[in-house]
């Protein structure tokens, strides 16, 4: 399995890019957030990681994990 690194989509030059946490390069670059969010979610999914979803001014808007829960609730 590949390395669990939250993916985010975040707006780049009047487009959307999926960038993995911490990386300085973006993975791919769309023309359209509804694009970026599919790509960003199967990566994620792969992953079993987090997807953060990021509104034009940067703010994350949504947030969506496809990881196993690392802390459970307690039953």
């Amino acid at each position: 399995m590949a390395t669990r690194k939250n993916q985010h989509v975040v707006p780049k030059d009047g487009g959307w890019a999926i960038k993995g946490a911490g990386s300085k390069k973006a993975t791919k670059v769309f023309p359209t957030q509804k694009e970026a969010i599919k790509e960003g979610r199967e990566i994620a999914r792969r992953q079993g990681s987090e997807l953060l979803i990021h509104g034009r001014d940067g703010r994350i808007r949504e947030k969506n994990t496809y990881g196993k829960d690392p802390h459970p609730p307690r039953a």
